[in-house]
């Protein structure tokens, strides 16, 4: 792992983008003597490790004494894409304006995604563990459908936050039986691309004796500030 560049911000929190082979990423960590726990972040379906509401999440978390990394996974961000990627979102952006089904053309779009990065999320998380300034458990927010593939190979994930936003591939939907892990999920329930049901059924579906189903009125980007603060002290229960 290669530290590019680094900032203080003015919470205190530093923030450092780093390349650990052909992965860019970035790291936030708050101002501490001991290593702190750390929290994994990810966009839904690709969005880059730079999207405002993202690194926003990042850095107040980081500010409330977790370590936060959020990387550019195959495919994501800024990292080259693949020309049969590039056409399922060219047929997606078409059938959404035509009105038509989108279902198939997201499963030839996002299961591939997750499928690339899972490993390299396990390949960054080898690599921050053994940093001085991140220790475990470690936690998981952010996009549901790598998340649910993370928590159910990844021993080391601790606990989960997810967004249930963000279109879940029906390999995905299975795994979630497996995912055992504290589940802390926010539904957004006016939220115009997720139908509700479907929502509704995969936190039934996922296997963790402790889950928590937090329902908020408004659309796919109207998840309430407040809803970061709870998510710090579910982590807090779990990872501290």
């Amino acid at each position: 792992m290669h530290f590019t560049s680094e900032r203080r911000l003015d919470d205190g929190v530093l923030e450092r983008e780093f390349i650990l082979g052909e992965i860019p990423g970035t790291l936030w960590t708050p101002e501490s003597a001991t290593p702190a726990p750390l929290i994994l972040m990810a966009h839904n379906n690709g969005l880059p490790k730079s999207e405002p509401r993202l690194v926003a999440r990042a850095r107040r978390t980081a500010a409330y004494g977790y370590a936060v990394a959020s990387i550019d996974a195959t495919g994501c961000g800024d990292r080259p894409r693949s020309a049969a990627g590039e056409q399922a979102r060219a047929d997606l952006r078409r059938a959404m304006q035509a009105g038509e089904p989108v279902d198939e053309i997201f499963e030839s779009f996002v299961g591939p995604l997750v499928e690339n990065a899972v490993p390299e999320w396990r390949t960054t998380l080898d690599a921050l563990l053994a940093l001085p300034e991140t220790g475990g458990p470690v936690g998981y927010s952010g996009w549901t459908a790598v998340g649910i593939r993370l928590a159910a190979v990844e021993p080391r994930i601790a606990a989960a936050g997810l967004f249930a936003g963000g279109y879940v591939p029906r390999a995905q939907r299975e795994e979630a039986r497996q995912v055992t892990v504290p589940l802390l999920f926010l539904l957004q329930w006016d939220d115009e691309g997720n139908p509700r049901q479907r929502a509704l059924d995969l936190f039934d579906a996922f296997g963790s004796k402790e889950k928590t189903l937090h329902a908020n009125l408004g659309g796919h980007t109207g998840t309430p500030w407040f809803e970061l603060e709870d998510g710090n002290r579910f982590f807090a229960r779990h990872l501290r």
